[in-house]
């Protein structure tokens, strides 16, 4: 199989960030655009250096690609990838009666590895192949697991069809991307796997468009799902089918940061007076759509790396751009974004929506939501914009730690990459 670019996040660290000291700089007034703070307000760094620039940027990697360019590690590939490429393979040969072994796979990216089957079984009406999962050196569950895919014709004019078999979970609660009731097979994962499944589907003279029910399982998918947060989040039944970019790179801290700082660092020499710290591909999609030449750092959950670099080798603006409820983390003063190591503070959004204006009836409801997006439906639909106030909590939280005359900003997106919350860019002021 051919390697991808990484997509996995590290540590900075784990609890919340209250400390810092006042810069001295002051808020934009009331009602007013907050002033620009130019390069005469930081420390010397730098500078206008082209040179330095130039050298920076041919040996610069972003975040993930440090994972392989400097960590040394191997990377993977996710469960969302090993279905499409089983998928591939069963719907080929329901139609010609040969699976294509090794299969290759479309995946986000341009990304085109191949995967060997694990088992194949075809029958007069259905066909099923497997393939195990590699994660490379990541630390994954879900490593070595079998992903099954079983394709058989549906109905004219259905269109793809999807079913959880056993071992994967099934959504039981609101708030997660999919409806209740619906297979754990998220939106992304669902969106490369019915692509592979159209270009099968032309390979073997049909019109892309293909009518197929398609069922994935995993096996022991049941109880692996147990060493998981599937059952605490509602989802039962076994593992959920991810992967935004198909590719699972494992983390290394020193990697990541460090390329970090090497943004940071090529940003200033370049004279950059603007950069975004973004948490994934679609944040950055976001930051580039709003500021066509800001710098984007590819931050990761690394939210300290950033903020805590800044503070000694500032940049006039910062854009900070990321999924809801990482954000609403960073509003809560943690600076290790990742979800295995720092949880969604549901007590926090519901004292945020109590100050946004909520009643008591939601409040309450925003405290037992069982995850980030479900709190910030029930307060957008009382009419309480919590995406704006987690964004303002979260720029504040950012400017203690930076604690350097640094213009912030914080977005906050759903999972769609639709702008849900942001907060004014405001001079650094605790």
């Amino acid at each position: 199989m051919s390697a991808g670019q990484p997509d996995a996040t590290g540590s900075d660290a784990g609890q919340p960030h209250t400390h810092g000291r006042d810069s001295g700089a002051s808020p934009a007034p009331a009602g007013q655009p907050p002033r620009h703070v130019t390069s005469s307000d930081a420390p010397a760094g730098p500078g206008n250096d082209a040179r330095l620039a130039r050298e920076g940027r041919r040996a610069q990697t972003s975040g993930r690609e440090a994972q392989l360019t400097s960590s040394g590690l191997r990377p993977g590939w996710t469960t969302g990838a090993c279905a499409a490429a089983a998928a591939r393979a069963a719907w080929s040969a329901l139609h010609t009666g040969n699976f294509p072994d090794p299969v290759e796979v479309e995946l986000p990216a341009g990304r085109r590895p191949a995967f060997a089957l694990t088992f194949e079984q075809l029958g007069d009406d259905t066909a099923m192949a497997a393939i195990t999962k590699d994660a490379g050196d990541d630390p994954d569950v879900t490593d070595g697991a079998v992903i099954r895919a079983t394709v058989e014709r549906g109905r004219p004019g259905s269109g793809i069809t999807f079913r959880a078999g056993s071992g994967v979970g099934t959504v039981t609660r609101p708030g997660l991307p999919l409806s209740v009731g619906e297979p754990a097979i998220n939106p992304v994962p669902r969106t490369y796997i019915a692509e592979n499944l159209a270009a099968a589907d032309r390979s073997v003279g049909g019109n892309g468009s293909p009518d197929v029910v398609l069922t994935l399982s995993i096996d022991d998918g049941e109880q692996i799902a147990q060493r998981t947060w599937n059952p605490k989040i509602g989802i039962l039944g076994g593992l959920s089918v991810l992967g935004t970019t198909g590719v699972v790179v494992p983390y290394s801290c020193s990697a990541w940061i460090a390329s970090i700082h090497e943004g940071i660092d090529v940003a200033r020499a370049d004279g950059a007076s603007h950069a975004a710290a973004c948490t994934g591909s679609t944040s950055q999609r976001i930051a580039r759509e709003l500021y066509p030449d800001v710098e984007l750092l590819d931050m990761g959950d690394f939210a300290g790396a950033v903020l805590k670099y800044l503070h000694s080798h500032p940049l006039p603006r910062l854009t900070i751009c990321g999924g809801f409820a990482k954000m609403s983390k960073l509003a809560n003063g943690y600076l290790d974004l990742h979800s295995h190591r720092t949880r969604v503070d549901q007590e926090q959004l519901a004292r945020l929506a109590r100050e946004g204006g909520g009643d008591d009836e939601l409040v309450a409801a925003v405290g037992a939501a069982h995850t980030a997006s479900q709190a910030y439906q029930l307060s957008h639909d009382a009419g309480i914009e919590l995406g704006d106030l987690v964004a303002r909590a979260a720029a504040r939280q950012a400017a203690i730690t930076v604690d350097a005359p640094i213009d912030i900003e914080v977005i906050c997106t759903d999972r769609a990459g639709t702008i849900i919350g942001r907060s004014p860019f405001t001079a650094a002021a605790h």
